[in-house]
C-alpha cells in the first residue's frame, strides 16, 4: 500500500474512534489495563533494587566499613560485600597462624584499632530485651544504645520526625513502638526495673529495612548497663562485649581489598564502603576458591526461571486482552468497512483500516496504561512501604524499561488487530451492509489441538520443574502452550456450557443460547478474563504456597494463643501465688493452671535458682552419638566422626518450649502445652512413668537422662567447664501427641525418686480466645509493680513476612483481573446491542433486557474465570515444584537432596474468585443496562 492509503486508514481510524467513544474508552482501558499492571510492577521492582551507595547506607551509614568478628582465633575468608565468609583453610591443619593466635588473646575491639590507626570505632549490633511502659500498662521491647545525632547512623537509621535524643533520660522510638504503645512524642516511658527514672521520647527512628520493629534506642551508657544493674539475673547483662562496629576513619582514609584480605586474617569479616564501589576481580577473591569446593558452579535457576515467567506470562496476557477489544471493534464497524468494499476498496485497504485502528488505540492505551502505572504507585508508595516493612531505595522509573513496555503495548496491540483485519478483511461485503452471517459452528480438530496443547504445554512445564532441566524455556513454554491450547478449546468449551441452559431460567438460558449462538464475540471475551484471571491465580497459588512454607518453617515457643508467667530471679512462693491470681484476675478466663517445673542435678527444691544443675535427655545408648561423653575438646573431635554423631533432618514435629525439654508437671500441663488429653499417658503419669514424646529417647520402657551440675571454681580455673555428671535412668512410657513441645515429661514424684530436684519454671494457661495486646499491657503493667521480673508472654501464632515485590504483584494481578473481567464483558455487551434492541421492539420489559445483559456477562466472567483458574495452576505449581528442586538440605556441610515441595491452594480466595467476579459482572451490566434502547439502524 501507498503512505497516502496508510494516512487514510490512520484518519478513518481516529475519526472511528473519536465517534464511538464509549467502544474506544473500553478498548484504551482494555489495552491499558495489563500495560498499567507491567509498568506499576516494574517500577517496584527497580525502586526496591538498592543501588550500590544504598546498599552501603542501609549496612554501614556513613562509616567507611561495617567490620564484625565472630569467633576469635579463626581465620575466615569473605565475598566482597562481607555477606557470605567461610574459614579460610578448610579441610588442612589446625595449627593456627600468629595472627589468629594474637586474635584470641587480645580484645577484639582493642584489636582492631592497631590494625586500623585514627580508626574510630561505633559499637552496634547490641541490644537487649525488655519491657516498657505503655498508656494501657506495659509490653515487651527491645532497647539499643544509640547516638542518633552522629551521622554516622544516617541511612541506617534515621530520625523521621521529632529530634535525636541527646540527653541520657532521652529516648528515640520506631514507629511499631509508638502504634503498640499509645504513646506519643513528648510522652515518658519507663524501662523494666528502672520505674525510678522514666525517659522522654524525643523521635520517631526508623530502620529502612526494617520498619516493622518494636525498638527503642538510648544514648550510648544510658540504658543497657543500668538495665543490666536492675536485673542482675538477665542472661544478657554484664559487660557488654561488642563484636560488630561501624569504622569512621580520618578524612581520605578507605580500606581496600588487600587491607580486607588482611583483616580477615585476624577473622574479622568486612564491609567496605571502597570495596562495595569498587568490587576487585573474581579472580582476586580467595572466598569463590573456597566455595567452588561445595558449589561447582551451582546457579539457582527457580530464580532465573521466575525472570523470564512474570515478563513473558504478563506478555501473553497483554495479547490475549487487546484481542477481544478489536474483535468487537473489527465487528462494530462492519457496516462501515463493507462499504469500504463496496466503494472499490480491495482486501488491503479494509486490513489498513483495521490495523490502523490497533496502532490509535494501541498508542493511547499504552501511554494511559504507562502513566497509570506509574502514577499509581507513585500515589501509593508509602502504603506499599510500610505493608511491605521497607522503604524503597529511591523512586526509580527506568525509561528504557518503561519504553519498552509501551512498545510491547503498542506491538501486542497491532497483533491483537491482525486476526480481526484478515477476518473483516474476507467477510462478504453484503453479509457486511446487511449485517447477516451468523458465527460458524466450534472447529473439533482445533478443539482437540488445543486439548493436546494443554496437556502437553502442562506436561512439559511440569517435567522441566521436577527434573530441572532447562527450566526457563520449559516453563515458559509450558505455560503459554497450555494457555494458547486452552484459547483454542474454548469456542467448542462454549457450546458446552450452553447445554446447561436447558436447567436455568428464562433469562440465564437466553444468555448461554445468545453465547453459544454468537462465539465470535463470546469466545474473545471468556479468553480475556482467563488470561486475567489467570494471572492473579498463579500468583495467588505461589504467595500461598510461600506462607504455607513459611508457617511449617515456623516454630513457635508455646502452642497458639498460650500464657506464660515466667517466674523471676527474687519471686517467693508466696509472692509468686499473688502474682498467678493477679494474671487470672486481670485477663479474665484462663481455663485450667498448670505449674510448670524442671528437674535438676541437685536432688533439693531449688526454688528458681539456676546453681542446682541440669537435666537432659539422651537418645537411647544404641543410638547415642559417642561425642556426647567426651570431656575434652579433642576427645569430642576424635569420636565425632562416628555415624551415630551426624545430625539428622530436624522433623518438623520436633518443636522446643521457653521452660525446657525436660520437664514436671501433672495432667494439665499435658493439657495446655502438647493438646495432649489422653487417659492412658495420665494414668502412667501418675504412675510415676516419665512420658517420652520422641521415639529415639526411649527404649525397653526405659528413659535415659543425665544430671549436669554446676562447675566448681577449681574446675574453671583448671579449664573444665563441665560439672559433674551422672546419668539416670527412669520407667518411661512413648507418647505420640499433636504438639510434642519438649521430650520428657515426669511428674514431681517420679523426679525425686530419681534422685532429682526441682526448679520452678513458671505457670502456663491456653485459653480459649487470644488475649487483646492492650489487656496484656495492663497485666504485665500490673505484674511490674508488685514483682518487676517475672516476665508475662502470649504465643501469638505465625505471621507471614511480607515483601514489597510480592504486595506489588499481587495488588496489581488483582487489579488487572478485576478490571479485565468488567472490560471485557462490557465488551461484549457492547457488541450485544442490537440483540437488546430486538426485544424491546418485540415488547421485552426493562427488567427483561437488564436480567439478560447482566446473564450475558456473567456467563462470559464465569466460563473466563473456570478456565483462568486452570491455566494459572500451571507455572504456579510449576514453579515451587522448580523453587523446592534448587533448595539443597546440607548436614554436616553436605548436601543429602532437597527440600519437599509446598504447594498451597487458597480455596477461600478461588471460590470467592469464581463467585464473585460472575456475580460483580451480572450485577453490573445490569445496572449498566438502559431501561430505554433507542432506535438503532437497520441493516439492509
Amino acid at each position: 500500500m501507498k503512505p497516502s492509503a496508510w494516512r487514510a486508514a490512520l484518519r478513518i481510524a481516529r475519526r472511528d474512534a473519536a465517534r464511538a467513544k464509549g467502544r474506544s474508552a473500553l478498548v484504551l482501558a482494555m489495552i491499558a489495563l495489563p500495560v498499567l499492571g507491567v509498568a506499576g510492577v516494574d517500577v517496584i521492582a527497580r525502586s526496591t533494587q538498592l543501588e550500590p551507595a544504598e546498599q552501603i547506607a542501609r549496612k554501614m551509614g556513613g562509616a567507611q566499613a561495617y567490620v564484625t568478628m565472630n569467633t576469635p582465633g579463626s581465620a575466615v575468608v569473605q565475598s566482597p560485600d562481607g555477606e557470605d565468609t567461610t574459614g579460610s583453610r578448610a579441610g588442612q591443619d589446625k595449627q593456627k597462624t600468629p595472627a589468629e593466635q594474637r586474635s584470641a588473646s587480645t580484645d577484639p575491639a582493642q584489636l582492631l584499632t592497631e590494625l586500623l590507626p585514627g580508626a574510630v570505632l561505633v559499637p552496634t549490633g547490641q541490644a537487649k530485651g525488655t519491657s516498657a511502659s505503655t498508656v494501657e500498662g506495659r509490653m515487651s521491647t527491645t532497647v539499643e544504645e544509640v547516638d542518633l545525632t552522629d551521622p554516622v547512623w544516617r541511612g541506617r537509621l534515621n530520625v523521621v520526625e521529632g529530634t535525636a535524643p541527646t540527653r541520657p533520660d532521652q529516648l528515640a522510638a520506631t514507629r511499631t513502638f509508638l502504634d503498640r504503645s499509645g504513646l506519643r512524642i513528648g510522652d515518658r516511658t519507663a524501662l523494666r526495673g528502672l520505674d525510678s527514672r522514666p525517659y522522654t521520647i524525643t523521635a520517631v527512628a526508623e530502620d529502612p529495612g526494617r520498619l516493622d520493629e518494636n525498638e527503642l534506642y538510648g544514648r550510648p551508657g544510658a540504658v543497657i548497663a543500668p538495665l543490666a544493674q536492675a536485673d542482675p539475673n538477665s542472661a544478657d547483662s554484664g559487660p557488654q562485649n561488642w563484636t560488630a562496629w561501624l569504622v569512621k576513619l580520618p578524612a581520605g582514609g578507605r580500606i581496600d581489598w588487600p587491607k580486607v584480605k588482611e583483616l580477615n586474617g585476624y577473622g574479622f569479616a568486612v564491609a567496605s564502603r571502597a570495596v562495595l564501589l569498587d568490587p576487585p576481580a573474581r579472580a582476586e577473591v580467595p572466598y569463590y576458591a573456597e566455595e567452588a569446593r561445595y558449589s561447582s558452579g551451582y546457579v539457582n535457576k527457580s530464580v532465573l526461571a521466575v525472570a523470564a515467567l512474570v515478563p513473558g506470562m504478563a506478555l501473553l496476557e497483554i495479547v490475549l486482552l487487546a484481542g477481544p477489544a478489536f474483535a468487537v471493534g473489527a465487528r462494530r464497524s462492519r457496516r462501515q468497512l463493507g462499504l469500504l468494499a463496496a466503494g472499490g476498496g480491495d482486501r488491503s485497504h479494509v486490513r489498513a483500516v483495521v490495523l490502523a485502528g490497533g496502532a490509535v488505540l494501541g498508542t493511547g492505551g499504552a501511554v494511559l496504561g504507562l502513566f497509570g502505572g506509574i502514577g499509581l504507585v507513585a500515589l501509593l508508595r508509602g502504603p506499599l512501604e510500610e505493608y511491605g516493612g521497607q522503604r524503597f531505595g529511591h523512586f526509580d522509573v527506568q525509561p528504557l524499561d518503561l519504553l519498552a513496555v509501551a512498545l510491547v503495548g503498542l506491538v501486542t496491540g497491532l497483533l491483537a488487530a491482525v486476526v480481526p483485519a484478515v477476518q473483516a478483511s474476507r467477510q462478504d461485503v453484503v453479509e457486511a451492509l446487511t449485517g447477516r452471517g451468523g458465527s460458524k459452528p466450534a472447529n473439533r480438530i482445533v478443539a482437540v489441538l488445543g486439548a493436546l496443547m494443554v496437556v502437553g504445554g502442562t506436561g512439559l512445564a511440569l517435567l522441566c520443574a521436577v527434573t530441572n532441566t532447562a527450566p526457563v524455556p520449559g516453563l515458559l513454554g509450558g505455560s503459554v502452550i497450555a494457555e494458547l491450547g486452552m484459547l483454542l478449546c474454548t469456542p467448542l468449551l462454549i457450546g458446552l456450557f450452553g447445554r446447561l441452559g436447558r436447567h436455568l431460567p428464562l433469562s440465564p438460558r437466553l444468555a448461554l443460547r445468545d453465547s453459544v449462538r454468537n462465539r465470535g464475540r463470546t469466545a474473545p471475551a471468556v479468553a480475556a478474563v482467563m488470561a486475567a484471571v489467570a494471572g492473579a491465580v498463579a500468583v495467588g497459588i505461589y504467595h500461598a504456597s510461600d506462607v504455607e512454607k513459611q508457617r511449617q518453617d515456623y516454630r513457635p515457643s508455646l502452642p497458639a494463643g498460650a500464657v506464660a508467667l515466667l517466674r523471676g530471679g527474687s519471686s517467693e512462693a508466696a509472692q509468686y501465688a499473688t502474682l498467678r491470681e493477679a494474671v487470672e484476675k486481670d485477663l479474665g478466663t484462663l481455663g485450667e493452671r498448670a505449674d510448670v517445673l524442671s528437674p535438676t542435678a541437685v536432688p533439693r527444691d531449688c526454688g528458681v535458682s539456676y546453681d542446682c544443675g541440669y537435666v537432659q535427655a539422651l537418645k537411647t545408648p544404641e543410638k547415642r552419638c559417642p561425642a556426647v561423653d567426651a570431656r575434652t575438646d579433642e576427645e569430642r573431635e576424635r569420636l565425632s566422626g562416628d555415624p551415630r554423631c551426624v545430625e539428622t533432618r530436624s522433623l518438623p514435629e520436633e518443636l522446643s518450649n521457653m521452660f525446657g525439654d525436660v520437664l514436671i508437671g501433672d495432667p494439665a500441663l499435658l493439657h495446655n502445652l502438647f493438646d495432649l488429653h489422653d487417659p492412658a499417658a495420665e494414668q502412667a503419669l501418675a504412675a510415676g512413668k516419665a512420658l517420652v514424646f520422641r521415639p529415639d529417647r526411649v527404649a525397653d520402657g526405659k528413659a535415659f537422662l543425665r544430671a549436669e551440675e554446676q562447675p566448681t571454681q577449681a574446675q574453671i580455673d583448671a579449664g573444665d567447664y563441665q560439672g559433674a555428671t551422672r546419668d539416670v535412668t527412669v520407667e518411661a512410657v512413648e507418647v505420640q501427641a499433636p504438639l510434642p513441645f519438649a521430650t520428657v515429661v515426669m511428674s514431681r514424684e517420679a523426679a525425686q525418686k530419681a534422685g532429682l530436684g526441682l526448679r520452678s519454671e513458671g505457670t502456663l494457661w491456653h485459653p480459649a480466645a487470644v488475649p487483646s495486646d492492650s489487656r496484656v499491657q495492663k497485666t504485665s503493667a500490673h505484674l511490674g509493680k508488685l514483682d518487676d521480673t517475672v516476665y508475662l508472654d502470649v504465643e501469638r501464632g505465625f505471621r507471614a513476612e511480607r515483601s514489597v515485590k510480592m504486595v506489588g504483584l499481587t495488588a496489581f494481578a488483582a487489579l488487572v483481573a478485576l478490571g479485565a473481567a468488567g472490560i471485557a464483558t462490557g465488551l461484549a455487551a457492547a457488541d450485544s446491542q442490537q440483540d437488546l434492541a430486538t426485544l424491546a421492539a418485540v415488547g421485552a420489559s426493562g427488567g427483561i433486557r437488564r436480567r439478560l445483559s447482566g446473564f450475558q456477562c456473567g456467563v462470559i466472567a464465569a466460563m473466563g474465570t473456570v478456565l483462568g483458574l486452570l491455566c494459572g495452576a500451571v507455572p504456579a505449581v510449576a514453579l515451587r515444584l522448580l523453587e523446592a528442586r534448587n533448595t539443597q538440605v546440607w548436614i554436616n556441610s553436605t548436601p543429602v537432596g532437597h527440600e519437599d515441595a509446598v504447594i498451597a491452594v487458597p480455596w477461600a480466595d478461588l471460590a470467592a474468585l469464581l463467585v464473585g467476579l460472575p456475580v460483580v459482572a451480572v450485577l453490573l451490566a445490569a445496572v449498566l443496562t438502559r431501561s430505554r434502547i433507542g432506535l438503532t439502524r437497520r441493516a439492509g
